[in-house]
């Protein structure tokens, strides 16, 4: 039984990691499409706020749940 929670908490783990590594690279990818933009629109500017502000709050959630990448 509790082999079966440890598992289950190492993939939410796991899972959370990979969140966070697919919101940086939306992030900085959206941020590069901005930077280069000749006339960047308020939506591409809405979109960048959005992807960063996910991007933190999922790094906030890990830090609360003590985990770390090279864990």
């Amino acid at each position: 039984m509790f082999n079966r929670k440890k598992k289950r908490k190492r993939r939410e783990e796991e899972r959370l990691v990979e969140s966070i590594r697919r919101a940086h690279e939306e992030w900085r990818t959206l941020e590069r499409i901005m930077s280069q933009s000749i006339d960047p629109s308020e939506e591409g500017y809405r979109e960048l706020t959005v992807a960063k502000a996910k991007y933190f709050y999922l790094l906030r959630e890990a830090r609360i749940r003590g985990i770390h990448a090279l864990s």
